[in-house]
């Protein structure tokens, strides 16, 4: 570390604290050139999360967008909030577990898809209507038949979306 008083590059470390929950490390140094003292404070380096979009472009991750979109794909369904910010954890984590920090839309879209059609058929053809592009009602009912054909897990309670 550079004094800033001196320039000089030999110093030693005299105190070291968190600071901000543990995110940054604040140290007391000490410098042998000309005996002064400052402070340095040193902290992971982020590397930001970028998204992979359709049209070649790149954007960083924006969590709030992704809560958002699930919670316009989940509105008036009893679907928890807790429950979607579970989902946004899947895909930071998916981020997380890969050395290149980027996905693609299709990725992200893939994954948040395969977690609404378990939790709620509704909210997940509402998603696919806008991850998918629908075009006409065509879209809609190939979609539909789909789900039907391979049926899936109905939420614990429900048959045929009614609560027994």
């Amino acid at each position: 570390m550079r004094c800033p008083f001196c320039g000089g590059t030999d110093d030693r470390v005299v105190d070291s604290r968190e600071g901000r929950e543990g995110a940054v490390i604040r140290r007391r140094r000490e410098c042998n050139a000309c005996q002064r003292r400052f402070t340095s404070y040193e902290r992971v380096e982020e590397i930001p999360a970028m998204v992979l979009k359709r049209d070649g472009r790149r954007e960083e991750f924006d969590r709030s967008k992704l809560l958002r979109g699930l919670r316009r794909a989940c509105e008036k369904r009893p679907v928890e909030m807790r429950t979607l910010e579970t989902i946004c954890d899947d895909v930071e984590s998916a981020f997380a577990a890969r050395e290149e920090k980027e996905l693609s839309t299709a990725d992200i879209g893939g994954l948040v898809m395969e977690k609404l059609k378990e939790l709620d058929q509704v909210a997940y053809v509402r998603f696919a209507s806008v991850y998918r592009r629908f075009q006409d009602l065509g879209d809609f009912v190939d979609e539909l038949k789909d789900l039907i054909e391979r049926g899936p897990a109905r939420p614990a309670g429900t048959r045929g979306g009614q609560e027994v």
